[in-house]
């Protein structure tokens, strides 16, 4: 395998890689094959141990709770420990990927990541035919809990870097060790990859006597005591910080694309983690929001004349940003001081009537009913509105993004799901029923 810095395409596996062992907290024997997956496809676990398959995204939103790992969870079912592996995939740039076990838990190895990265090194690396669509941190994120934090921000390189300072502050078993990379192939293989879990001695004890790791000894993991490391020792002066940035690294996968930025980490551990990723992805969707609202419309000014009947003041939908083809619609309503009814609504402190907002969701709903083929020359009109909520006001300088969603549509009438938002903030919600009449009718 040829390690390489960044890739600008998907990469999948060559061929098919297999790793055996027992699960690092449960003991499960169980054997996991890694198969290559197309383009855009992600990291999708698969448990096959049962009488059907249950597949697994890797992605934050399928996390469950747990102690000193990750896991997944796809209904009753469970994939635990993920997180080595997760970072083998991660730091050896590999986008998609099926990977199934015949079991509970992901095989513990060593503690580290290398039974993942000799297995992977030894299947080889495939380029694809699509181009990786990195996460950029755009702002400045910060998640804690006590005395850990994390920290994202920003960087004008088009990788990953990471610093992680733990200090245990007056626990002298562990001193204070800081650790920075910039993550590429090489870096992940030669300084993060073999570094191993570790854990207090007392930490041991309160696991085997909850039933977790029993089949484990001092050979196994890296367990310090008062004296240092017992009966094992370490790989590396300051392997722990080295294998707090390996689970840092598997956590981060849990994005579902490469992530472009920097992560500051103190004491961090999987639960802190995952709310990064979280905070993270909805910090990046909001840009990737704005940014599409800025792009060319997807229906203009003058399209808009033609799909509806509405003149001023009452055309209160600017353009379409983006258009799903009868399914969903996105689009922007500009509200400007001099929108007549803030002369009356209200002088002293203006605020946008509800019902123009209403109104401004049912013509977005009107638009994307008429993208369906057999209702071209008809005309959406307001037929009932159930679920109405409002949320906050709408004021001028505002832009009210509204959305559009059907949820049915027959041949005299429609249904569509709306929202509208102010910069993220839900400000109405409505589900809008529609009669279909021809447009000289209406």
């Amino acid at each position: 395998m040829t390690l390489n810095p960044e890739p600008s395409k998907q990469q999948t596996i060559a061929e098919a890689a297999e790793v055996s062992g027992r699960g690092l907290f449960t003991g499960e024997q169980v054997t996991v094959r890694f198969r290559p997956a197309p383009p855009d496809a992600g990291i999708v676990f698969v448990r096959a141990d049962g009488a059907s398959t249950s597949r697994i995204q890797a992605h934050v939103s399928n996390v469950t709770k747990r102690a000193r790992r990750t896991s997944l969870r796809n209904g009753t079912l469970a994939i635990e420990t993920v997180e080595h592996c997760l970072a083998a995939l991660h730091g050896l740039g590999i986008d998609n990927v099926e990977v199934e076990l015949n079991g509970g838990e992901l095989p513990g190895g060593d503690g580290s990541a290398g039974s993942f990265v000799d297995a992977i090194k030894a299947a080889g690396v495939q380029e694809q035919d699509a181009a990786r669509r990195p996460l950029v941190i755009t702002e400045t994120i910060r998640v804690s809990d006590d005395d850990a934090e994390l920290i994202a921000v920003p960087t004008d390189t088009a990788d990953l870097n990471i610093l992680y300072d733990l200090d245990y502050g007056a626990d002298r078993r562990l001193l204070r060790q800081i650790y920075a990379i910039r993550l590429s192939n090489e870096v992940f293989c030669n300084e993060i990859a073999s570094a191993r879990t570790f854990l207090f001695e007392e930490e041991a004890r309160q696991f085997q006597a909850a039933g977790l790791g029993t089949h484990l000894t001092h050979d196994d993991v890296v367990v310090i005591g008062d004296d240092g490391v017992i009966e094992n020792e370490y790989r590396f002066p300051n392997e722990c910080v080295r294998h707090k940035i390996l689970d840092l690294i598997g956590d981060l996968c849990l994005a579902g694309r490469p992530l472009h930025g920097k992560i500051m980490a103190r004491k961090s551990g999987h639960a802190l983690n995952h709310e990064l990723v979280r905070r993270l992805l909805q910090s990046i969707e909001r840009q990737e929001r704005r940014n599409r609202l800025r792009s060319t419309a997807a229906i203009d000014a003058q399209q808009l004349r033609r799909i509806l009947p509405h003149r001023y003041p009452f055309l209160l939908v600017d353009r379409v940003v983006e258009i799903e083809g009868d399914r969903r619609a996105v689009g922007i309503k500009n509200v400007s001081i001099n929108e007549p009814y803030f002369q009356g609504h209200y002088p002293s402190q203006p605020i946008m009537p509800g019902v123009l907002i209403i109104e401004a969701m049912a013509q977005l709903g009107g638009i994307l009913l008429a993208q369906k083929l057999e209702h071209t020359g008809k005309v959406a009109v307001l037929l009932s509105m159930d679920n109405v909520k409002f949320r906050r006001a709408v004021l001028p300088g505002d832009q009210l993004v509204l959305e559009a969603e059907t949820l049915r549509v027959k041949a005299r009438t429609g249904h569509v799901r709306c929202k509208a938002l102010v910069d993220d903030d839900l400000v109405s919600q409505a589900e809008i029923r529609f009669m279909l009449v021809d447009a000289e009718s209406a």
